[in-house]
């Protein structure tokens, strides 16, 4: 796949993304009569699932929340997204899998590195080794089951990141929602068979378009947050 379209420049292509972020926003409410086409949708989740994660091994797993029973269920717990679970377009719930998902010997790191990357068999077992070191002794996952889910749940946000730019892109606004109470929420969707063992629930996000323009954006100017060595 190119990666440019022949009639996009490197200035364009460059003007078209910086376009996209001074776009986006954390919209607060959505316009509840407006619709994300299935086409435009699944664009934005291919985004989340090609995203980058570490080694590799994809520990998230994206549940598209369109039941407006359940979603009226999750507002009394989800003080950040009162006015987004109502109108959102679509609501994603995203899940990163929990320590025992993530070990080396785990069944989905087998998987990933076997089916998945189809990896040859010694291959696969220095990476394993590789990642089990890294797991035990360079970053000392493996110590704490909160720990190693808040790691995959930072490989989660990248998939997040990426969803919300890709939206962004085609002109669909997103907001990322942290404000919900994280084990009343898991309940709710074990109750509803939508959580599975082995994952927690990273993040969440609405995607819609905006019912009304924000306020112009603000951030820190670039010489306050980078330094050159």
């Amino acid at each position: 796949m190119e990666t440019l379209k022949k009639t996009d420049s490197k200035e364009q292509m460059k003007e078209r993304v910086l376009n996209a972020f001074y776009f986006r926003h954390a919209c607060k409410e959505f316009d509840p009569d407006k619709k994300i086409s299935e086409d435009d949708f699944a664009f934005i989740l291919e985004a989340g699932r090609l995203s980058p994660s570490s080694f590799g091994f994809e520990p998230w797993k994206f549940v598209i929340l369109q039941n407006q029973t359940i979603r009226q269920r999750l507002l009394p717990v989800s003080w950040g997204a009162q006015r987004q679970l109502p109108t959102a377009s679509h609501f994603v719930i995203l899940l990163s899998r929990t320590k025992e998902g993530l070990a080396a010997d785990s069944a989905h790191i087998q998987h990933m590195m076997r089916v998945i990357q189809k990896l040859p068999e010694e291959v696969t077992k220095g990476k394993e080794a590789r990642y089990r070191n890294f797991l035990t002794n360079d970053f000392k996952l493996m110590e704490n089951e909160r720990l190693m889910f808040e790691w995959g749940a930072r490989q989660t946000y990248i998939a997040l990141a990426n969803m919300m730019t890709a939206a962004a892109l085609i002109g669909i606004d997103s907001c990322p929602i942290e404000g919900f109470d994280k084990e009343a929420v898991e309940r709710i969707l074990r109750e509803e068979g939508i959580l599975e063992d082995g994952f927690g629930v990273a993040c969440m996000a609405a995607f819609g378009y905006r019912a009304r323009e924000p306020r112009a954006k603000t951030r820190q100017p670039m010489e306050d947050i980078t330094a050159w060595i």
